[in-house]
Order: C-alpha cells, then structure tokens, then sequence
C-alpha cells in the first residue's frame, strides 16, 4: 500500500527516488520551483531538458519528461506541465493529467517514493485550495489503483500555508 504524506520541506533536498518539477510547457527554468530545481541540480538538468524538448517538442498535458538530477539527492527530476488556471476551461481535468503523467513515470522509473509540489499553484494562479485537493485526490485515486507501484508520495509544501492545504486536501 502507497503511503501519502503532505510534509513541509524544501523539494531540492529530499532523498527521494524522484522530484516532480511543475514546468512550463518548453521546459525553460526561469522561476518558481522550477528555477530552485536547476538551480540545485546544476546545468545538467536545463541542458537535460533543452534536449528532450529538440526531440519531442513542447511538453503537453499529461505528458512527463524525465531529466537526470544532477547534483540533487533524487534519481531523476520528473517535468510536468500544469495548467494555467483560466475561467471556463477544464483546470481540474488539466491538472489531474499532469498529476497522473507523474505518477506514472515515477513508477516506470521505479522511484519507490516520489516527492510532488503543488503544481500550478504558484504563478499559474491556480487557487491553491482547490490544485492541492486536485492533487491529492488524484494522487490517491492512483495509488488506489496501482497499489504496489510507488511505496510513497510526499505532497510538498515550500511553506506551512502549502503544507497545510494539502493536509487539509488529505484529511
């Protein structure tokens, strides 16, 4: 059975099998936790993702891409793109692809635990209640599912608001 935790820390220093970074869709590190992951890891992880971009174009809905981590204690970094929140689109639907995209490649890279923030939260302007019980419902419907896949998700809060709503979305 998959453990689920909201925990507050700092995504950059987890010793986890995989980090899962909310990317843009051109996998371009210039802010929010994107900006911290590259920043942890090293040039490694840009130049990782300029790669998979040359090769298979911008990153869509429900795709992942999987980086190295460079000098981070994870294995590898896991991109998604989540959606930025706009009025009379389908955001939940966005979001939960972007949330099963990761899961999914945190298990066929046989991360054993993966570490998620609250993706599109941050300057996507997705309210942050409604995208942390986005994630964790989707999160646990997963595990629900492929329940021997991933031994724990830690849903990461940078600071004690974000930690708390995904505790709420838990609860």
């Amino acid at each position: 059975m998959t453990r689920i935790s909201a925990i507050e820390a700092d995504l950059t220093t987890l010793e986890v099998g995989a980090i899962v970074n909310a990317a843009n869709t051109h996998l371009q590190h210039g802010g929010g936790v994107a900006l911290a992951i590259a920043r942890a890891g090293g040039q490694i992880i840009q130049d990782a993702s300029d790669a998979w971009i040359r090769d298979h174009g911008p990153l869509s809905p429900g795709i992942a891409a999987i980086t190295p981590a460079g000098s981070l204690p994870s294995r590898v970094v896991i991109h998604v793109a989540g959606p930025r929140f706009r009025d009379g689109r389908d955001n939940e639907g966005l979001l939960r692809k972007a949330v099963v995209a990761a899961l999914d490649a945190a298990a066929e890279q046989k991360s054993g635990t993966v570490a998620m923030p609250a993706i599109s939260a941050g300057i996507y302007g997705y309210p942050l209640e409604e995208a942390t019980r986005v994630i964790a419902a989707t999160t646990r419907a997963w595990c629900d599912e492929y329940q021997s896949s991933l031994s724990e998700v830690l849903l990461v809060g940078f600071d004690a608001k974000v930690t708390e709503a995904f505790q709420a979305a838990l609860d």
